[in-house]
């Protein structure tokens, strides 16, 4: 999953983008307010991590711009600023989280699974579609009775179909999903991941929909 991460500070920023990286996700970091907005008004990410202390625009001022748009990309703030009222103001204009600096990797991570839980309206971190389910805690895919857990970018594509089960995807909009900015993409990356992931189980779990693209039945 592709992750938008506004933070000015270098150091700071290389740091998540290391760790998340590590716990799978694709990261695009911008470094102030309207880069961050900009992002969002473009879409194609997951989920927003949100520094209030941009340049430019302050991240209140992005995160109330983006819920005025109607930008509905799920947005956890990350901050150092630990005032309740800045916690209270900041959930108030639409943040689906608020986190204080410093925080441990693996609980931004489980924050992050818990708020697409709530997008999806599930109490779990399993999601289900069809007969294929994947665990977002533990990156384990079953099928059939078969149950793996798979390399991050193939759990990231079975991630990306189960979320929308029945709805075909393109290749151009599972690149999108599944790399970030500034990626070299092979041509046959997708052809690839979705032939790891066949292997594993059969190649039945993901279906080819001739000239459209591919998806996970309901």
């Amino acid at each position: 999953m592709r992750l938008l991460l506004a933070e000015d500070d270098d150091m700071i920023a290389r740091a998540l983008v290391t760790a998340l990286g590590s716990e799978g996700f694709s990261v695009d970091r911008v470094a102030s307010g309207e880069l961050a907005l900009e992002a969002l008004r473009g879409g194609g990410h997951g989920v927003a991590l949100l520094d209030l202390g941009l340049p430019e625009l302050d991240g209140f001022e992005v995160l109330a711009s983006a819920r005025r748009e109607r930008i509905e990309t799920p947005i956890i703030v990350v901050t150092a600023r630990d005032a309740l009222d800045a916690r209270i103001h900041g959930l108030d204009l639409g943040a689906d989280d608020y986190v204080v600096k410093p925080f441990e990797i693996s609980e931004l991570s489980a924050r992050i699974r818990a708020v697409l839980r709530r997008r999806a309206g599930k109490a779990v971190s399993r999601l289900e579609a069809g007969e294929v389910a994947v665990d977002l805690a533990t990156h384990s895919v079953s099928y059939r009775g078969t149950e793996a857990v798979l390399p991050n970018r193939e759990f990231a594509l079975v991630q990306a179909l189960v979320e929308r089960p029945g709805m075909i995807f393109s290749r151009d909009r599972l690149e999108e999903k599944l790399y970030g900015w500034g990626e070299e993409v092979e041509s046959n990356a997708i052809d690839v991941l979705i032939h790891y992931v066949r292997k594993r189980f059969d190649k039945d779990v993901i279906r080819n929909v001739r000239g459209a693209g591919w998806m996970i039945p309901r």
